[in-house]
C-alpha cells in the first residue's frame, strides 16, 4: 500500500510539472500513464460478471453499482436496472440490492420499483451504512414531481433488504435563480457519497445549459446538504479528453488523501452522452482535485461494440490484498453488464 501511495504521489507532481510546461508554452511530450503505470490498463481485461441486465439486447442495461461491505463482512450492492424502453433519461426501472457472502456470487434480495416513489425514472444510488447509528442508507436521485432532477433519500433501514420505496424525498435540489438570466446548476444527479472527515460528503453531476460538472455538497447529518464553495463552481473542468462530460465515480480513502475517480468522454466521441471512460484524480482535502489521468482514460471496456467503449459508474474499495472495482460496462451488443476487476495492490 505504501509503493501505492508513493506511485500516486509521484503521478500528482507529474501531472503539476506537465501543467506548467503546457502553461510556459513548453513541448508536453511526457505521456503520464505510459510512463508510470503502463500495466494497469491490462487489469480491466480480467473481470468476474456481477450482474447482467434482464434482457440480452440493445439497450438493457444492469449498471451504476453502490457496494458497501457490513461489519459482519457481507457485501451489498445498490444498482440501477434499465429497460431500452421509453425515452433515454428515463429508462431506470427499478433500484435492486443485493447480497453477497464473498462479493463475487450475488443474490438479488430486494427492488425498489419507480411506479412506488412514485418517479419517472432512476439512476444511480449510492448506499452506505451510518457510522453512529449502524443503520443503512439509501440515496439515489431522478426527476422529482416537479420534473427537476434532484438527489433524493430513502428513510434509514436496519438492513439494505427493508428500504421503503415510498419514503423517498429530495434532498438536494437546484437553487432558485437570482434573477431571469441567473444561470446555474439546474438540476443534479448520480450521487457518490462517503463519510469522512467528520461529515457526509457528496459529490454529484449538476447540468448547467445541458453540459454535466462534479459538484461537491457537504452535510452534518446526511439530510441536510449544504454546497461547499459556490453553488457555481464545480470540481473539475470541461477539458481535455474529458472535454464533453465529467462525473464524479467514486473515492477511494489512502494512507494519505483520496484517489479521486471520474468518468468523462470527448466531442469527438460517438455518442459522448453514454460513451464514457473512466480517469482518475487525487486530493487532500476532499475538495482540490488533481488529475492524473491527462492524456486520455485510464480504462475501457475491454470488449466494446461498435460504436462504445463505455466503462462507467465504478465503485473501488479495499478488500484484504486486493483492490476492487465494480463498475458498468458495455458488452459487444451494447447491452451493460457490471463486473468485478480485482487488482493487486501495489507494493503487496
Amino acid at each position: 500500500m505504501k509503493k501505492f501511495l508513493r506511485i500516486v504521489i509521484t503521478l500528482l507532481l507529474l501531472t503539476s510539472r506537465l501543467a506548467g510546461m503546457k502553461a510556459s508554452g513548453e513541448e508536453r511530450t511526457i505521456p503520464v500513464l505510459e510512463k508510470v503505470l503502463p500495466s494497469v490498463t491490462a487489469c480491466f481485461e480480467h473481470y468476474d460478471v456481477i450482474v447482467t441486465p434482464d434482457k440480452d439486447k440493445p439497450e438493457w442495461w444492469a449498471g451504476a453499482p453502490s457496494v458497501l461491505r457490513d461489519r459482519d463482512g457481507v457485501f451489498w450492492m445498490a444498482c440501477r436496472m434499465r429497460t431500452a424502453d421509453g425515452p433515454r433519461g428515463l429508462r431506470g426501472y427499478e433500484i435492486r440490492i443485493l447480497r453477497s457472502e464473498d462479493g463475487i456470487h450475488f443474490q438479488p434480495v430486494h427492488r425498489l420499483r419507480r411506479e412506488s416513489v412514485p418517479i419517472a425514472g432512476f439512476e444511480r444510488p449510492a448506499l452506505l451504512q451510518d457510522p453512529e447509528s449502524g443503520k443503512y442508507r439509501l440515496y439515489g436521485c431522478g426527476p422529482w414531481k416537479d420534473g427537476v432532477w434532484s438527489i433524493i433519500k430513502f428513510d434509514d433501514a436496519d438492513r439494505p433488504d427493508r428500504f421503503v420505496a415510498s419514503t423517498a424525498r429530495p434532498v438536494i435540489q437546484p437553487r432558485k435563480k437570482a434573477y431571469p438570466r441567473d444561470i446555474r446548476p439546474d438540476g443534479y444527479k448520480d450521487p457518490v457519497i462517503l463519510h469522512a472527515a467528520g461529515a457526509y460528503h457528496c459529490y454529484a453531476i449538476g447540468t448547467m445549459r445541458r453540459t454535466e460538472r462534479i459538484y461537491h455538497f457537504t452535510s452534518g447529518d446526511g439530510l441536510h446538504w449544504e454546497p461547499v464553495g459556490s453553488p457555481m463552481n464545480s470540481v473539475m473542468d470541461l477539458d481535455g479528453w474529458h472535454d464533453f462530460y465529467v462525473r464524479p465515480a467514486s473515492l477511494l480513502p489512502l494512507e494519505i488523501g483520496y484517489l479521486f475517480i471520474y468518468e468523462g468522454s470527448n466531442t469527438e466521441w460517438y455518442d459522448p452522452v453514454y460513451n464514457m471512460g473512466t480517469g482518475v484524480a487525487f486530493t487532500f482535502d476532499l475538495n482540490t482535485i488533481h488529475e492524473l489521468t491527462t492524456q486520455g482514460p485510464l480504462a475501457v471496456s475491454s470488449t466494446p461494440s461498435k460504436r462504445f467503449h463505455t466503462l462507467r459508474y465504478s465503485h473501488w474499495m479495499h478488500v484484504g490484498d486486493e483492490l476492487w472495482i465494480y463498475a458498468e460496462a458495455v458488452r459487444p451488443n451494447e447491452s451493460h453488464e457490471i463486473r468485478l476487476f480485482r487488482l493487486p495492490k501495489l507494493g503487496n
